[in-house]
């Protein structure tokens, strides 16, 4: 299931954000202090919250829809912050790296955000019908 995935991709990620904060901090060198800061909160902790949602909710996570969010909310949540590394560390030109790790990431979120939506019209729907039918009788 891709809820599972995610949230051990999640782990790794975060694992290497804190390596990385890790050298900075000894290094006294915050230069890539916004990649360390994307990589731990989209490539980490957001990462895990939406495969938890997913885990929490496994209908929700077994479509064709999560696991398409899913993949692209992993290869966004690196892309993106190893781009923004690379505008800082090397050049200005890997910026193109970074905006398509942005976007990528982006649509991932407005994926997930039609995902949780679509999902909760889908309980209200149920719960109402319930009540419905116990109110009928």
């Amino acid at each position: 299931m891709i809820g599972s995935l995610m949230m051990c991709v999640s782990v790794v990620v975060l694992l290497a954000g804190m390596l990385a904060g890790i050298v900075m901090g000894i290094q006294q060198n915050f230069l890539l202090g916004p990649a360390h800061a994307h990589l731990n909160l989209v490539g980490g902790v957001l990462l895990f919250l939406v495969g938890l949602y997913y885990r929490l909710f496994p209908a929700v996570g077994g479509t064709a829809l999560a696991r398409v969010q899913g993949w692209l909310h992993m290869v966004g949540g690196i892309l993106f912050p190893a781009g923004i590394a690379l505008v800082l560390g090397v050049s200005h030109a890997w910026e193109p790296v970074a905006i398509v790790g942005a976007l990528i990431a982006m649509v991932a979120m407005v994926l997930f955000a039609g995902v949780v939506f679509r999902a909760e019209r889908k309980r209200v729907a149920a719960v109402t019908g319930q009540i419905a039918r116990v109110t009928a009788t």
